[in-house]
């Protein structure tokens, strides 16, 4: 016998147990408010999304120095001219220009670039109306909507939506070191959407473009506005990012198996100390080549990244304890960072 639905108060019942299909909203009326999300943040924030045209002089062997041109995207975050852009784009640039969606053309000097998070900071001089604001990247959850606005191959305002795909990403830079907290996001980024803003829903900067995977397709990658934020300050104010150092090159190194039970060490590996600067702090604490560091301010080193992350602007002329494992001893030195000129 088939079933038959009953109508009452709460709308229409099945009997025999069949569950009727909930109602809910057709597809076009979602899809039309997908739409307007992404364009409604288009028409706020396209206007403050450039095209950084920079200039390079390079040496070429028998034909002398040459001039060469790229192109990158970059986004203004403050009304006094302050653009935001990658550092692979601006930096050692002889000449940045700044191509404004109205057709207005600046000239940009450079405020100070970091490689290490790949993030530089220009300047025009004049006053701006339309700014992209910094959101907050520690909100951003996996699966969430954000679009991605750039000039790739000097296509200008060119828009491309997705979505979170992960978080907490760790991306190496040109620099070598690693940048942590990156943003993994499959809304399609091409060459010269380097430098762009990474938006959220309400229009927000939640990242700022850096790098794609060329042979892959949708894993592309933003570094977190969180990580710009404290990157920023410090371009403005210094020109560059305050960091520690002590004076050493090394190489991560699994510790012998003998070292981690004999000293209680909770890592299997430490960095191998290769070279040490004469005169550097490593030096005067008596740090040598050999020793393995498995400590640094009581914080365990499991390599040279660990190692790059503690050695924050706060340690410069702060006095701190570095471990090192020498032969069958565990050594404790004290150390002070000097400022990385």
């Amino acid at each position: 016998m088939k079933p038959t639905l009953t109508i009452a108060a709460g709308g229409a019942q099945p009997e025999d147990g069949v569950s009727a299909t909930p109602s809910g909203p057709a597809d076009p009326e979602l899809l039309d408010a997908y739409s307007r999300a992404v364009s409604g943040v288009v028409e706020r924030t396209a206007p403050a999304v450039v095209s950084v045209e920079v200039h390079h002089r390079r040496s070429e062997r028998g034909t002398g120095p040459r001039e060469s041109q790229g192109h990158g995207s970059g986004f203004v975050f403050t009304p006094d001219g302050f653009i935001l852009t990658n550092s692979h784009v601006a930096h050692g640039a002889t000449k940045t220009d700044v191509a404004f969606p109205d057709g207005r053309r600046l000239r940009a000097e450079l405020v100070g670039d970091d490689p290490d998070t790949d993030l530089a900071v220009l300047r025009v001089d004049s006053a701006l109306q339309t700014v992209a604001p910094l959101g907050d990247s520690a909100a951003l959850r996996v699966g969430q909507v954000v679009i991605a606005i750039g000039n790739p191959l000097g296509f200008q305002s060119t828009v491309t939506a997705g979505v979170v795909s992960a978080l907490g990403r760790s991306f190496r830079s040109v620099s070598g070191r690693l940048i942590d907290n990156v943003i993994q996001t499959d809304a399609a980024l091409n060459p010269g959407n380097s430098g762009g803003p990474l938006l959220d829903s309400r229009g927000t900067v939640v990242g700022v473009n850096t790098a794609v995977i060329l042979p892959a397709q949708g894993i592309c990658f933003a570094v977190a506005v969180n990580t710009v934020k404290l990157v920023v300050g410090q371009l403005i104010a210094f020109g560059h990012v305050r960091r520690a150092r002590i004076g050493v090159g090394g190489q991560d190194v699994s510790l012998p198996r003998l070292a981690v039970r004999a000293h209680r060490l909770i890592q299997p590996s430490g960095v191998l100390v290769t070279t040490v600067e004469s005169a550097s702090p490593a030096a005067r604490a008596g740090v040598q080549p050999g020793d393995i560091i498995v400590a640094f301010a009581a914080q365990p080193v499991h390599g040279i990244d660990d190692l790059h992350r503690l050695l924050t602007g706060d340690r410069i002329g702060v006095r701190a304890t570095i471990a090192v494992v020498r032969k069958a001893d565990r050594l404790e030195l004290s150390i002070t960072a000097t400022e990385n000129a």
